[in-house]
């Protein structure tokens, strides 16, 4: 019977290091994954700051009347004044989405931060994993907790000195 006991504490030993060791590893890979969201999201933004720049580009009047340049009309002032409209729209939408992924990457990082302080504090801590799964002995460790006598300091008594009398 105690042969049973010393191999399913033991058995009960190994899996709580393995479920601390997977619990350290999940806050690694929560961190390792937001660090991969972040530098799609920059990437994404630096597509989105080149196309914004391309539309700022296009919207000068000597580009816009270039670009209808081709096109015959009778009106060409109101082709590039839908020409200018449509890109200021374009403009506007790629502004959001930077706005978007701008707030993206903020709530990206912090994650990443508070992610990285769990795997910190994880790592450590000292490998506690057993303490949760422990053996039918463990009852009786547990309930005899040796706790440190309180300790107070006492006050040092004055001495007089004595007097010396003559009592005759």
């Amino acid at each position: 019977m105690q042969y049973l006991t010393k191999i399913f504490s033991a058995v009960l030993l190994v899996v709580g290091l393995v479920a601390g060791a997977q619990a350290q590893s999940s806050a690694q890979d929560r961190a390792a994954a937001l660090r991969a969201q972040l530098a799609e999201v920059q990437t994404q933004q630096a597509d989105k700051q080149m196309r914004l720049a391309q539309l700022e580009e296009a919207l000068k009047p000597e580009n816009i009347a270039n670009s209808l340049a081709g096109v015959g009309s009778t009106h060409p002032e109101e082709l590039r004044e839908m020409r200018r409209k449509q890109l200021e729209s374009e403009r506007a939408g790629v502004t959001a989405q930077l706005d978007q992924l701008a707030v993206s990457q903020r709530r990206l990082e912090t994650a990443i931060a508070e992610a990285d302080a769990a795997a910190y504090q994880q790592s450590a801590r000292p490998n506690d994993a057993g303490a949760s799964n422990k053996g039918p002995n463990a009852a009786s460790v547990e309930n005899t907790t040796t706790t440190r006598p309180r300790t107070t300091r006492r006050r040092t008594r004055r001495v007089r000195p004595r007097r010396t009398s003559s009592r005759s």
